[in-house]
């Protein structure tokens, strides 16, 4: 008997048709399902059946999920709210896709993780606090103490993550559904988590429900595969048939958007470094971290001696873990952030012109700068007022710059919504009706109206569908060399930079490891951390797993790398060009 049924599950709202129609999947114990398909196909709503956490105008239409522990099977669906509150983090957990939304940013990561244990079981504070600790360091955490005492909004979106993958796990459930539970995080991570989770289900027999875009994370983990679209199952059986033979359309589909590392390097691309837009010199940042009592602050160097040069019109990628450096780096170029003495930044934003120093700017060269340099962020619904239509938030650069009068601005918020692939008749809309990438269009529709010569992309599709990953990137491309723009792209997936980079800085740990244009730094990497992430990018190929072991070599320690490599704290070497153009941090 299988541990989870579900069979003819229809869950509807209002009037309308069903979201979620007749879907019939099971799950044996020990197993790995994943429910494969883009936003808005009903993973998640059915995941969020099994746990009866619905929204409270969801209709449950028809359909049974039975659900067999000591010897009984009961239909949750009917179980009285009891019996599920006993069952919900401790025989079903469930990680969420938006840990900033699932964690309560009023308490410590560490007590939200330990009150699964204090609900569910009999144990002492002291106990807890240890078992807690000890998951913190399964799931990828540096300082697993440091980690106890934060709150989340002190966190990266990865860390955050990596914490609610504690809170689901810490309690041994029969039952684990992962909601897109790597979609946040870097892609040795990533492994290590795709790691993890098979090793607790080795220990525990534990099952799990993989809700996944990532047809590589699948091919990983999966040992039946459901593929849904529009609320319907597609396709279904084991990973090895879908992954090896997908027979519907909408399958290959998908795999045919599945960004991958090419196996043949692309032709060398020229990156000029003459006429430079961007110029980041020898930049270094530290945080004073609060400490408790009277102690003084903790200082973290977030990034250390970074240099880096953005030829006009071309596009400079910044690749690294959660907490490499990255995002700070792009921050101090765009001048949100101040370097410590010594660093500066230069922007040029006409070609023979003289460069500005981003950091020693004049009001009026601010304002301007402002204009030329704009961002666009990782999670659009957060960059988005939700209390403000998107023709508004479209025409509100233009009025805080006094640029046109109101017709010209909504003129061009018409133009931007078309530019980006979406109709003028949704400019009444609010950002909440629209789905995640139809809200990262209009992210870069945003940036793009006072028509900037620098685009700061910033994770842009970490948390996209394959598909609608594969269209912004094209619309990104399109609206480079159409305009001319320049891009500093931070990604931590390397399938994404290799299709849309000119030049390709690795950092960890502050420092920039290893550098060089894509056609060289994927086919000849020289840094164990950069043979790392490449060995941890999943592919959609059942018969080439993951090498878990290069990946731990490479994502550990600096101090713990090879003697070539090797640095501790501010010691790291300096960074050496091995061959034209291709430079490594290593020793002589």
């Amino acid at each position: 008997m299988p541990l989870l049924d579900v069979s003819s599950l229809t869950i509807g709202f209002g009037k309308s048709d069903p979201v979620v129609q007749n879907v019939s999947f099971s799950v044996e114990s020990g197993e790995t399902l994943a429910l494969v398909g883009e936003s808005g196909s009903g993973k998640t709503l059915t995941c969020r059946s099994v746990m009866r956490i619905l929204p409270a105008t969801a209709q449950l239409r028809g359909g049974q999920i039975n659900f067999s522990h000591d010897g009984v099977t009961q239909d949750l669906l009917k179980a009285p709210e009891r019996q599920i509150r006993a069952l919900r983090g401790s025989r079903i957990s469930m990680i969420f896709q938006e840990p900033m939304r699932s964690l309560s940013p009023l308490h410590r990561i560490g007590n939200q993780v330990a009150e699964v244990l204090h609900l569910h079981q009999s144990i002492s504070a002291a106990d807890a606090r240890q078992r807690v600790l000890a998951q913190f360091e399964r799931v990828g955490f540096a300082d697993p103490a440091r980690a106890w005492s934060s709150y989340p909004f002190e966190m990266s979106g990865g860390m955050r993550q990596r914490a609610m993958i504690a809170m689901a796990m810490i309690s041994k459930p029969d039952l684990l559904i992962a909601d897109e539970p790597t979609t946040a995080l870097d892609v040795t991570t990533q492994a290590q988590v795709l790691g993890l989770i098979k090793d607790l289900q080795a220990e525990t027999g534990m099952s799990v429900i993989l809700v996944t875009h990532d047809l590589g994370v699948v091919a990983n983990m999966a040992d039946q595969v459901v593929v849904m679209n529009k609320g319907r199952v597609m396709e279904a059986g084991s990973a090895k048939a879908v992954l090896g033979a997908p027979a519907h359309g909408y399958t290959k589909k998908l795999f045919a958007a599945a960004p991958m590392i090419p196996a043949v390097a692309a032709p060398a691309r020229t990156m000029p470094h003459g006429d430079l837009i961007l110029d980041i010199r020898n930049v270094t940042k530290t945080f004073a971290l609060r400490t408790s009592g009277w102690r003084p602050p903790a200082l973290i160097t977030a990034c250390r001696n970074v240099d880096l040069k953005l030829p006009r019109g071309k596009t400079l990628a910044v690749v690294g873990e959660s907490g490499s450096g990255k995002t700070t780096c792009a921050q101090i170029a765009l001048g949100a952030i101040t370097p410590d003495a010594g660093g500066e930044v230069l922007f040029t934003p006409n070609a023979g012109e003289a460069p500005l120093q981003v950091h020693a700017m004049s009001k009026t060269q601010r304002r301007s700068f402002q204009r030329d340099a704009q961002m666009v962020f990782q999670d659009p619904y957060s960059s988005l007022s939700p209390r403000m239509r998107v023709q508004d938030a479209l025409m509100e650069p233009a009025e805080i710059h006094r640029i046109g009068t109101r017709t010209q601005r909504r003129e061009k918020a018409v133009e931007m919504i078309r530019m980006v692939g979406l109709s003028p008749d949704m400019l009444p809309r609010y950002p909440h009706a629209f789905s995640g990438g139809q809200r990262q269009r209009l992210s870069i529709a945003r940036a793009l109206t006072l028509d900037p010569k620098l685009l700061v992309c910033d994770e842009p599709t970490s948390a996209l569908d394959v598909s609608v990953q594969d269209q912004i990137l094209g619309l990104l491309e399109d609206i480079r060399d159409e305009a001319g723009l320049s891009y500093l792209f931070i990604s931590h997936d390397l399938a994404v930079v290799a299709r849309i980079a000119d030049e390709v800085a690795v950092m960890r740990a502050g420092v920039i490891v290893e550098q060089a244009p894509p056609d060289t730094l994927f086919y000849n990497p020289q840094h164990p951390y950069t043979r790392a992430l490449i060995a941890a990018q999943p592919e959609p190929d059942i018969s080439r797993p993951i090498d878990l072991d290069l990946v731990a070599k490479g994502a550990g320690s600096p101090a713990d790398w090879p003697e070539m490599f090797r640095f501790k704290d501010e010691t790291a070497p300096a960074l050496r060009e091995l061959e034209p153009g291709h430079m490594v941090r290593c020793h002589a």
